[in-house]
């Protein structure tokens, strides 16, 4: 279980940092320059390699070719819930662990002492401490060794949860300021300066 919570981990870790899912940077400028109603330096400001960005450059290039809201709201919500679900893959098998490794090791430590309490009992009126002692300490290891796997694992998986959150909350913030905000048209510089 630990060699599968670890792979599962370097994963996870690859998948959140190598492109950075959020791409914060990009998308604050991409916002900023759509509520200047600079549309194409707006789109130019995302990639598709990033979740929060491909999805912005969704909505974005339909807001600016005029779609019809409501379906490209529905396609802005199938592709943000489709990359979503990318970035929570493999959680589950991570919690799987977290709640299985601890039991293991309980079940290990079950089986131990139900071992040394039958030496125990075989050895009769000449009961050696040892044998106790050494039953009860192989099968206390299992429980540290369950409990080893699971606390690492509970940890990553709530911090990885965590991660798929706020990401979830930057892309709805995102999408709904390109909905919310119409970009304002530029005006050339001697309109401005005649008015």
């Amino acid at each position: 279980m630990s060699i599968v919570a670890l792979t599962i981990l370097l994963i996870k870790l690859w998948q959140f940092n190598l492109p950075r899912p959020e791409g914060a940077r990009a998308v604050n400028r991409s916002l900023s320059l759509w509520h200047k109603g600079e549309t194409e330096a707006a789109i130019e400001q995302l990639n598709t390699r990033q979740t929060v960005p491909a999805v912005l450059l969704l909505a974005m290039r339909g807001m600016r070719k005029g779609a019809d809201q409501t379906l490209l709201r529905e396609e802005v919500q199938r592709v943000a819930s489709y990359r979503l679900n990318q970035l929570k893959l493999l959680l589950r098998p991570l919690e799987v662990i977290a709640n299985l490794a601890p039991l293991l090791g309980l079940l290990g430590t079950v089986l131990g002492m139900i071992e040394a309490f039958q030496q125990m009992e075989s050895a009769g009126s000449r009961v050696d401490p040892s044998i106790l002692s050494g039953g009860i300490w192989q099968a206390l290891l299992t429980t540290a060794v369950g409990l080893a796997v699971a606390i690492p694992v509970v940890a990553i998986h709530s911090w990885l949860e965590r991660r798929v959150e706020r990401i979830a909350a930057s892309l709805n913030d995102a999408v709904t300021q390109v909905f919310t905000h119409q970009p304002k048209p530029q005006q050339s510089g001697k309109i401005a300066n005649a008015a």
